[in-house]
């Protein structure tokens, strides 16, 4: 069965999207469309990255991934098809596959595509499109485009580390306002070493102890877990953690080891 994943910044009161799912549609009838999101922040491509960084993998191998970031056509700016562990991306060259690869794609090609001239002002419904279809029919990538030999880099904040403490940020608010950081687990694992922690952060607020699940505490209490994406979330169960703890995008967190 070929899947075709969407992720946009679309929204969903305009006809953008759905002119992009009724694109695919004509061309490819039978194919499965899976909307990972239409709802990140224009041309926000950090926050892409994160959604389908952390979303991808859950899909079957040769599952197709359609990008909808800042498509506008762009003369220094590469459209391009990649294959990375069994999986395709079809995106603009702005950075959002680096924020997305940890390791080197097995292939690439700059897309070759005539594009349409009704569908100049959006790219995404025509030269988009029939790269995501050619794909998902198993066709070869090499077919529809030149070979490029890197990406665009975009550079993400990493943690910084001391022998006793771990300097982070926050990085994405969830729609339950829970608050992710760009601390991983393994990165914590690794600089914890088994001992006590105390995590700082805004209003001299502390949590000394990570939490399995979200109702591990009391209702209204505040906790802080590894969520699905393997990133250290603060959270506060049935609440809102963003607001009632006043941490927003970009805030710095501390983690203190004993």
């Amino acid at each position: 069965m070929a899947i075709i994943t969407l992720t946009t910044d679309l929204g969903d009161k305009d006809i953008y999207q759905a002119a992009l799912k009724g694109s695919i549609l004509k061309i490819l009838p039978g194919v499965t469309i899976v909307d990972i999101t239409h709802s990140v922040a224009a041309f926000n491509i950090q926050q892409a990255g994160f959604i389908l960084k952390n979303s991808f993998y859950y899909f079957p191998e040769e599952t197709v991934h359609l990008i909808g970031i800042d498509t506008v056509y762009n003369e220094d700016t590469k459209f391009l098809a990649v294959k990375y562990r069994n999986h395709y991306f079809v995106g603009a060259d702005n950075g959002i596959f680096s924020l997305i690869f940890d390791d080197e794609p097995e292939e690439m090609v700059e897309i070759g595509i005539m594009q349409d001239l009704k569908f100049l002002h959006f790219p995404l419904a025509d030269i988009f499109v029939k790269a995501a279809c050619h794909l998902a029919q198993k066709k070869p990538l090499a077919n529809i485009g030149i070979p490029v030999g890197g990406i665009e880099k975009k550079m993400t904040l990493q943690p910084a580390v001391e022998r006793n403490q771990i300097r982070g940020m926050v990085i994405y608010i969830d729609s339950f306002q829970n608050v992710i950081t760009n601390i991983t687990k393994d990165f914590f694992n690794r600089v914890q070493q088994g001992r006590r922690f105390i995590l700082y952060f805004k209003r001299n607020e502390t949590i000394t102890h990570l939490s399995w699940h979200y109702n591990e505490v009391p209702e209204g209490e505040k906790l802080c877990l590894f969520g699905i994406s393997d990133h250290l979330e603060i959270a506060i169960n049935k609440g809102n953690a963003s607001g009632l703890l006043g941490l927003n995008l970009g805030d710095s967190v501390i983690i203190d080891f004993q």
